[in-house]
């Protein structure tokens, strides 16, 4: 019989799921809400920590923003440069992911695979 997996495992699964099923992705993070990393998966030496902290303060702003427009629940955001781009996904209450790509990334694609994943860190969460 084995041990079920612990919360950080499940979590560093469903990141690695979604880095299988989008190779071309630069990195992927889960974050509380808070702004600590809680799991990465990153190509290159970027700062865990920094990114974490951003995305938690982009998903707090974008809260404030919908919530003075009227406009819902937020459920993800995106920051684009000429060298690629950072999506921040809503995952519960808890918790936020952050997806760094590309330029050129196919976003329907992205969208479908990231929700799913915010979607399984949230119930994680």
């Amino acid at each position: 019989m084995t041990a079920p997996l612990s919360k950080q495992d499940r979590l560093n699964a469903s990141l690695t799921t979604l880095r299988t099923s989008m190779p071309e992705l630069r990195g992927a993070l889960v974050a509380t809400v808070d702004g600590l990393p809680i799991a990465k998966s990153m190509s290159d030496g970027t700062d865990a920590n920094r990114v974490a902290a951003m995305a938690a303060t982009a998903l707090g702003l974008g809260k404030r923003i919908n919530d003075t427009l009227g406009s819902g629940e937020l459920t993800d955001m995106s920051v684009s440069g000429m060298g690629g781009q950072v999506y921040i996904y809503a995952a519960g209450n808890k918790g936020v992911l952050a997806v760094v790509t590309p330029p050129g990334m196919n976003l329907g694609l992205l969208h479908m695979e990231a929700r799913d994943t915010a979607q399984a860190v949230a119930s994680i969460l």
